[in-house]
Parts: C-alpha cells; structure tokens; sequence
C-alpha cells in the first residue's frame, strides 16, 4: 500500500499539456542533425511576418456575430473561403482586437452543426426538404461547400527576407490557385447551385434565426488568437503546429483591419515552392522515416471500418477533433479510402443520402460520392520510404490535409501525416520562447 504522503505528491504533480506532449514526442523521434535544426529554427525566427504574402484584394472578409448561418455560408461561398475571423458588433471601432473578434467560423463546424441539428431535430430540416424538390436547406448548404483548404491567404516569403544561416530561404510566392486545387476536399459542381441558396435557405427560419456567434465553439474551437506583422514565422509555425491552430490572423498595432490570415495549408504550399533551394532539399529528400514521420504509432490511428455507419464516422471525427479517418476493411486493416469533413456536403446536397443517413454504410456512402464525381474515391497514401519532399508536394498539389502511411502488400495503415506534422518537422521551439511572444496566446488555448 502507497504511502498517503507519496499518494498526495503524486496528485500535486503537473500534468504536462497535450500541445507539449505533441511537441516532445515530434523532436524526440525526429533524426535532423542539431545543428540543421537549430539553423532551421534561426531562421524562421528572422523571417518576418509580414514578409508573407497577404489576401488577394488585400483584405481579409470578416462574419459579424449576430450574422445569421445562411448569411454566413453565403459570405463563404461568394468569397471562397472556409474560415473567417467574427467580429463582434458591440466593440467600438477603435477597440482593441481582444473586444473586437470574438473568435473564428469555420466551414467545417457549420456542417457538423447542420449534421447534429437534423440528428437532434429531424422535424427542422425535414418540414423545408419536403416542399422544395426533397433537397431543402440542407441541400442547400451542402450546395455552397466550399473547395479551397483556408481563405486565400497564400504563402509567399521574399529572398530578401531571408536569414543567412539559410543561405537565401524563401517559403516562394505560390499562387492564390494553389490554395483553390481541384483536390480531395474540393467540391464537384458545388458552385453551379449557390444560385438557390436565396430561393431555398434563407426560406428556412431556423437558419436565419440561429447567429454565427452561437456556434462559435462547435467541433474544433477556434479562437482569434492573432500575432503582430513584427512577429516572427516561428510564431505562427508554432501557434499551426505545436498549439494545433488552423489559421493564425495577422494584426498590425494601431490599426483596425486585420492585415493577413495565414493557414496551415497556405505555410505549407509555401514550402513545396522552397524545391531546388538547398537547405530544402537536403530535408526534402530523407525518407519520413528520418523525421520520426509519422509521430503516432499504429494502434493510435484512428479509423473507419467500410462497413461502419457513416454517422458513426462523422461522429468519431467529432469526438476527437480530427478532419478526416482512413477508411479500412479487415484485420490487418487495409486502407480502401477515406472520409473527411468536408464528405459531409455529399450526403446534403444528395437527398437520397440525407433520406436514409442514419442507416448508411461508409461503404455505401463512399460508392455514392464516387459516382457522383466519376472516379473511385482512392485514398492517399506514401510509405516509409517514401520522401519528405513527397508528401509535401503530395498535401499541396492535392489540396488535401492528409495522408495516410501503408505499410506491406496488405497496404495496412500504420500511421497518418498532417500539415501540422510536415510544419513541426521545420522547426524546434527555443527556450522561453512562448513565454516571450507567445505568453497570452498560450494561456487561452490552455484554457480549453
């Protein structure tokens, strides 16, 4: 029997964070010589923020709170994107950032949303799907799912920006149509029906009567948690991998608009623009194996079984806060495909997939995605063999934010690669460095 002192110690003892845990268990399994990561990590400390590429037009489109759901999925579509900070209509216009956004809404948790609504309230989707060609407001949200993988904010560092411990970097201008590929988390003829939206959704009371502000905190939170055009890309990369933020809004002291919006997706194009720079290279051509990748073990893989209800998928997504499972069949769990997030506008936009969800197979779910885009749905994979510059060309040509690693003929899968994984791969994190510029970020996020 313990000692009750020694019990007592052991519950006094500090729980180290899973963002901390995250982080050790990435540099303890990457093999990067010391001194390429230390100069690495320089590097991206010299890299000014605000030498990464802005918005297109220059400006970054905000939701207000109290704007309604409809509304809101309208401003997405219109302006193709996924993400947007919410500003909160009773700040003054002069307020500080703290009292002016209230946090982010993502594309991502409006479906859910609309998902959990219909499972908990069947009758609010129901009654407008049964007048209007059985598609309803739920058909019509799935309508204007949106294809690019954040708001176009495009990664592009300048040479001239460049740390000498680098020898010239630059995380290159890569073109708004980057952030806009026709990849796995793209929409099929989506943008042809956004035309319905009014005549349809905005018919539906609960869409216009639920605000933004009352899903804020739906599926993934997402706070306004944003840096200073001052700060550095070791901030931001951190804040994407580290601290799990999808976007980081950019902030200019003094001003009132926001300046830029940086996404996982848009730091990593960036990176696949660096190919034929040297220090990239170097990195780029280890195999995954090198670099600790992937930084879960097998059993710590998530999965969908194909014969699984679809529901059920959806709903473990939910439950551990991950966009995407791979789809597997048998006991060696051979990979088959893979359902997303974003899958969800399928089952919307389809009423003879809405009709009958809850009793849907992902089998059945998969097949009928497939046929309506005309080609199978073939998951993304690599091996262990496989590259590091492979999976970053593969994550930024496909526009996806995944892939899945195989391993033997059976193509079981022993592992996932995430754009968080590929940015904790570039960098280390100094002493005290969250202290000093990342100190009141930190401490919001912990706090959920």
């Amino acid at each position: 029997m313990a000692h009750p002192q020694a019990q007592e110690q052991e519950v006094k003892s500090p729980k180290i964070s899973p963002y901390d845990a995250y982080f050790e268990t990435v540099q303890s399994r990457k093999k990067l010589p010391g001194p390429l990561q230390e100069n690495l990590t320089f590097a991206f400390s010299k890299v000014p923020v605000s030498a990464f590429q802005g918005v297109p037009g220059g400006k970054v489109i905000e939701i207000g709170a109290d704007t309604c759901i409809a509304d809101a999925v309208k401003v997405l579509s219109q302006h193709h994107i996924l993400s947007a900070p919410v500003r909160n209509p009773e700040a003054e216009a002069n307020a500080d950032w703290s009292d002016k956004y209230l946090g982010i809404v993502d594309y991502s948790a409006i479906l859910l949303w609309v998902l959990e609504t219909c499972g908990l309230s069947p009758s609010v989707c129901s009654a407008t799907a049964a007048g209007i060609g059985g598609a309803g407001a739920m058909g019509a949200i799935g309508a204007v799912a949106l294809g690019v993988t954040g708001p176009a904010a495009v990664a592009g560092l300048t040479a001239a920006a460049v740390c000498s411990a680098v020898a010239g970097t630059a995380l290159g201008k890569i073109g708004a149509a980057a952030e806009k590929g026709e990849g796995k988390d793209s929409p099929t003829g989506a943008d042809n029906l956004t035309e319905d939206f009014d005549s349809i959704i905005l018919q539906d009371e609960h869409f216009k009567s639920t605000p933004v502000r009352s899903i804020l905190k739906s599926f993934r939170w997402a706070p306004f948690l944003p840096v200073g055009t001052e700060s550095s890309m070791l901030s931001v990369m951190l804040l994407l991998s580290k601290y799990r933020m999808r976007n980081v809004p950019v902030i200019e002291p003094g001003q009132p608009n926001i300046k830029n919006f940086i996404t996982q997706s848009a730091v990593v194009h960036g990176l696949e623009g660096c190919k034929g720079m040297e220090w990239f290279d170097c990195i780029a051509a280890k195999p995954i194996s090198d670099l600790g990748l992937p930084f879960m073990v097998s059993n710590e893989v998530i999965s969908a079984n194909i014969n699984d209800p679809i529901l059920e998928a959806f709903m473990k997504m939910r439950e551990n806060e991950v966009g995407g499972l791979p789809v597997v069949e048998g006991t060696k769990k051979k990979i088959v495909g893979n359902v997303s997030i974003s899958d969800i506008r399928y089952s919307l936009l389809k009423p003879e997939l809405f009709s009958n969800f809850r009793n849907l197979s992902v089998k059945d779910f998969m097949s009928a995605i497939s046929k309506n885009q005309g080609k199978a749905m073939s998951p993304i994979t690599c091996n262990h063999q496989s590259s590091l510059g492979y999976v970053i060309e593969t994550l930024a040509s496909k526009s996806v934010h995944r892939i899945y690693v195989v391993d033997g003929e059976e193509s079981q899968v022993v592992g996932v690669i995430t754009l968080r994984d590929v940015i904790s791969c570039f960098i280390s994190e100094p002493p005290n460095h969250s202290d000093a510029y990342l100190g009141f970020a930190v401490k919001q996020i912990m706090k959920h």
